[in-house]
C-alpha cells in the first residue's frame, strides 16, 4: 500500500511543548484544488497581538502543503481512540499552538491519540473556502484509519475536533456524503467518516442572517454524535452552535450543546478567570468517557 511521505518539516510549538512522534505529508504529490501562489510558510504573530490568558499565539500562515502531526499518548496510557484537530483562524492562519498543538497535550492526557492537521490556507480565493481544508481533513482521516492497527487504533473511534472556521471544517467533513477529491491511492480506500465531532466555538454554520443553519448544510441520520461549546457573548454567532444542535436533535442523532454567558472567542484550551466556557475539556472528556471513548 502507498503511504504519504513522511516530512521532517519545522513544527511551530512553543519551547517546552511536546513533539510530534510523526509528521505525515498528507497527499503524495500536489494537493487536489486550484494552484495558489500564498508565499512563504510563517508564524506572522507581531509583538502588539492580543495576548490569550497572558501568553502569545503562533499564528501560522502560508500553508501550501498541508501535513498530519501525529501526537501519541505514552504506550500504557493508550486507550485506542484517536482525534484529528483542526485549528481555527478564519480561513487565513491556523491557531497552531492555541487550537492545535496545546490540545494534542490534552488529548494525550486523557490517552487519547491526536492528529493536528495543518490544512491549507489562506483559502478565501477559493470558492468555497472551506474545500480545500474539508479534503485535506477528509485525507487525515482516511491516513489515520488506514493505520489504525500499527498505531493501535480502534477504527471506530477515530473522532475530529474543530475550533472556529475549524469547527466549520470538522462539521463539514462530519456530515459529507462523499469524499471531496478523487481517491488518489490505497490510503483513500479506508473511510473519511469521523466516528464523533467536537465542536468548540464553530463558525460559518449558519445563513448570514443568523436564522437557520447554513442551506449548504445537510444534517441526516447519519450524522456522527456531536459536542458543542459556544458563549452566549461570542464575536461568531452562537447560532452556528445552536442550530447546528436542532438539526442533530431533529435528524435523531446524540449531541451535547453547552452555551455560557461570557467567554468572547478565541480561548482554546486556555483556562481565562471568570470565564466558566474555558472549563469545557472536562465536559468534554465526561461526554468522551460517557461514550465509551476512554476505556
Amino acid at each position: 500500500m502507498l503511504r504519504p511521505l513522511l516530512l521532517c518539516t519545522l513544527c511551530f510549538t512553543p519551547l517546552g511543548a511536546a513533539e510530534p512522534t510523526e509528521i505525515i505529508r498528507l497527499w503524495p504529490s500536489t494537493p487536489p484544488g486550484p494552484d495558489r501562489e500564498v508565499g512563504e510558510e510563517a508564524d506572522v504573530t507581531k509583538p502588539e497581538d492580543r495576548l490569550i490568558a497572558g501568553r502569545r499565539i503562533i499564528k501560522l500562515a502560508n500553508v501550501a502543503t498541508p501535513e498530519a502531526h501525529v501526537f501519541q499518548p505514552a504506550e500504557n496510557q493508550r486507550n485506542g481512540s484517536a482525534v484529528v484537530i483542526c485549528p481555527g483562524g478564519g480561513y487565513h492562519i491556523l491557531a497552531w499552538d492555541l487550537e492545535g498543538t496545546e490540545v494534542a497535550e490534552w488529548c494525550n492526557s486523557i490517552g487519547v491519540t491526536a492528529i493536528v492537521l495543518k490544512y491549507r490556507v489562506p483559502t478565501n480565493t477559493v470558492d468555497p473556502r472551506w474545500l480545500l481544508p474539508v479534503q485535506d481533513a477528509q485525507r487525515t482521516l482516511s491516513l489515520v484509519r488506514s493505520r489504525a492497527k500499527e498505531w493501535g487504533l480502534a477504527p471506530d473511534r477515530i473522532g475530529i475536533l474543530g475550533f472556529s472556521a475549524g469547527g466549520d471544517t470538522a462539521a463539514r467533513a462530519a456530515l459529507a456524503t462523499k469524499r471531496h477529491y478523487e481517491s488518489v491511492d490505497d490510503t483513500d480506500q479506508a473511510s473519511c467518516r469521523p466516528d464523533a465531532a467536537m465542536l468548540i466555538y464553530p463558525g460559518y454554520l449558519a445563513n448570514k442572517e443568523n436564522t437557520a443553519l447554513a442551506a449548504d448544510l445537510v444534517v441526516t441520520k447519519d450524522a456522527p454524535p456531536m459536542f458543542l461549546v459556544h458563549a452566549f457573548n461570542d464575536r461568531v454567532p452562537m447560532e452556528s452552535s445552536l442550530f447546528m444542535s436542532l438539526a442533530l436533535k431533529k435528524s435523531g442523532v446524540p449531541a451535547e450543546l453547552h452555551v455560557f454567558d461570557t467567554g468572547g472567542h478565541g480561548y482554546g484550551l486556555r483556562p481565562v478567570e471568570g470565564h466558566p466556557v474555558t472549563n469545557w475539556p472536562q465536559l468534554c472528556e465526561v461526554w468522551l468517557g460517557r461514550n465509551g471513548w476512554l476505556k
